[in-house]
């Protein structure tokens, strides 16, 4: 069976300790989670398992080990495939999208190519090299075929079809791409390489939610082990049986998804705290004897009661001491400052059309956002979320109609790609340049988003991409405002701070507008979703899991009933004058007829040798007939 095992693993990059204790498994189908603070190293721990980062250590460990070299073990089988997801990845010139895909294929064919060579050759051997031949050819067909030779077109279409990768884009030069789709690339890759330890660093950054859906049902059958790091709160509970955190550079191992490891660690931290004050009551109980005996030694004179007292002290100092867990971690301390009332209309689209060149993006399609709403604009990329924020800015013009922000709002944005106007200012100096406040006041609200001491003197170029979002929100937050404008704000921040912005924004009195692909967030903070569907902004009074809901609903109902009302109207039309008789005896037919096939399908699900991917397309066949069997039958009952 295959198994991974990090044991008490330390590691130091560059003479600075990165991770001091990690220990985790995971064994053959599982998924595995890693999560922590931006920095705390689990990207570093990934690359450790690729072997892309090699340990060093001191010579002779582990019977001897020095400061400044790694210690612990990575346990995994020789022949255990693996395979990393970077950030940005690096690919000779030249290449298209396509060759890049068709790279996980090289094992597949270097084999093919010794079986061709081995045809050629088979055709002049005979006897004794015949059949040596003949034998190293059925080996490599073997070989092949267990590989997934023979499904390697299906494969790469079936990962195509997911990231929605098509035949222009294939054919794009992958240097030219954006880092973002390079990485969604080399996420295909991986996938139809299919290794037995499969790497991922945030594979879910730069997906839609469509195809972050077919992700999540992708690694749910994977057979391999999957280790992924991700802020995505609502990825890691579908997809994750455990979840491994880094704080304080060690780790702490919890079974089940990511809701389930927070239940487990307020639990964990409740019962640390109780142990703790049971621990301290006693640590002050043996302490106030150790002083009362002393006293009575030295009133009295006697040394017996010095030893008592020795004793005592000998038993506290080798006492393991409990430490006090620490609810509240260093993170963005976030307020908004007040500011006047907008009008009720706050957002408002009227007609609106916009188009570039053949490709229609919106077709006169209308949108009204209230005061003090949450609203989030949801949708796949390259329908239109972009294009609608850079119309209600006034970057971009609407072919037709309008597109404004309502009286009295001002609004702040925090765009997707956050630029600076100089990037040699310090922290401290970008905030500071265009208003006025005394260098003290500035920085210790700097504090509130986590620049401590010396790291507002950090040049803003120097920053992470979580330390930008924190500066730019700092920034925003300073103003007066009653309309906040967010474009992926999640993006970059690690869980902890997410969930900072997250109570903040629960407690801003004015409207919230934002974009987001993070699932987590939106049934968090949206109290209403629109979406782009058809060329038009659909919306649903709910969050996230309430539009998935109702969108579930419409796929079941109104597809068989469209199909039915379709059938009938057209053979009424074709012939007015049919007969009564004949449309409820062609009812009557098809109501037999899905009977059957349910019947069919009930026994076919009952059969013990389907797996699981098969027994959930049964299901979904019989609810979709179910459901058109209601239908055929509500129609039944009219016409009798």
């Amino acid at each position: 069976m295959l198994e991974l095992k990090l044991n008490g693993v330390k590691k130091f990059m560059e003479a600075t300790l990165v991770v001091e204790n990690i220990t985790f498994e995971a064994y053959e189908g599982e998924k595995v989670g890693i999560i922590g603070a931006n920095g705390s190293g689990k990207s570093t721990i990934l690359k450790l398992i690729a072997g892309i980062e090699p340990m060093h250590y001191y010579p002779g460990y582990p019977q001897t080990s020095s400061y400044g070299y790694d210690e612990g073990l990575i346990n995994l089988p020789r022949s255990a495939t693996r395979a990393y997801l970077e950030q940005m990845p690096a690919y000779p010139g030249g290449l298209k999208v396509i060759d890049v895909l068709n790279q996980a294929f090289e094992e597949l064919e270097r084999i093919e190519k010794e079986m061709r060579e081995l045809e050629e050759q088979m055709e002049t051997l005979d006897g004794e090299a015949l059949e040596k031949a003949l034998k190293k050819y059925s080996d490599l067909v073997q070989l092949f075929e267990a590989k997934g030779g023979y499904e390697r077109d299906e494969k790469l279409g079936k990962v195509c079809t997911g990231l929605h990768f098509s035949e222009s884009f294939l054919n794009k030069d992958f240097d030219l791409l954006s880092g973002g789709e390079k990485t969604t690339v080399v996420l295909g890759k991986l996938l139809i390489h299919n290794p037995d330890i499969l790497l991922l660093d945030e594979p879910t950054n730069h997906l839609d939610m469509e195809a972050i859906e077919w992700l999540e049902g992708y690694l749910k059958s994977y057979k391999g082990i999957v280790i992924i790091v991700s802020h995505d709160r609502y990825f890691l509970d579908n997809v994750v049986s455990k979840i491994v955190e880094i704080e304080d550079m060690q780790s702490i191992t919890y079974k089940g998804n990511y809701s389930s490891f927070v239940s487990q660690k307020e639990e964990n931290l409740r019962i640390q705290f109780e142990h703790f004050r049971e621990q301290q009551k006693k640590l002050n109980k043996m302490e106030n004897t150790i002083k009362d005996l002393r006293d009575w030694a030295m009133r009295g004179g006697n040394d017996k009661f010095f030893r008592r007292a020795a004793s005592i002290q000998k038993k506290l100092d080798k006492m393991e001491r409990i430490d006090k867990p620490v609810f509240e971690r260093k993170s963005m301390r976030l307020d908004f400052k007040a500011a006047v009332r907008s009008g009720n209309e706050t957002i408002k689209a009227v007609g609106l059309s916009k188009s570039y060149g053949d490709k229609v993006i919106f077709k006169n399609t209308d949108v009204m956002i209230q005061y003090g709403e949450r609203v989030g604009l949801i949708g796949p990329n390259g329908c239109g979320k972009t294009t609608f924020l850079k119309m209600l800015l006034g970057e971009e013009q609407p072919d037709a109609g309008v597109v404004e922000l309502g009286a009295n709002v001002l609004a702040a944005y925090l765009p997707q790609k956050l630029i600076f106007s100089n990037e040699e200012l310090t922290v401290l100096e970008a905030f500071r340049e265009d208003i006025s406040i005394p260098e003290g006041k500035a920085r210790e609200y700097l504090s509130k988003f986590m620049f401590y001491k010396n790291t507002v003197f950090k040049k803003v170029k120097h920053l992470s991409g979580g330390e930008r979002i924190r500066l730019k929100l700092g920034m925003l937050m300073f103003q007066d405002i009653n309309l906040l404008i967010l474009d992926e704000p999640t993006n970059h921040l690690d869980i902890d701070s997410i969930e900072t912005l997250e109570e903040a924004l629960e407690d801003f009195k004015g409207t919230i507008f934002f974009i987001s692909h993070d699932r987590y967030f939106i049934n968090k903070i949206g109290g209403r979703v629109i979406a782009v569907e058809d060329y038009a902004i659909k919306s649903y009074l709910g969050n996230y899991d309430y539009y998935k809901i109702e969108k579930a609903k419409l796929s079941r109902h109104e597809e068989p009933k469209k199909a039915v009302v379709k059938v009938e109207k057209k053979k009424m039309e074709k012939d007015p004058a049919v007969k009564q008789e004949a449309v409820e005896a062609k009812v009557l037919t098809r109501i037999q007829s899905l009977e059957h096939e349910i019947s069919e399908l009930d026994a076919a699900m009952g059969a013990a040798a389907l797996d699981y991917e098969e027994l959930g397309r049964l299901y979904e066949r019989k609810q979709a007939l179910s459901t058109e069997l209601e239908i055929v039958m509500e129609k039944w009952l009219d016409i009798s």
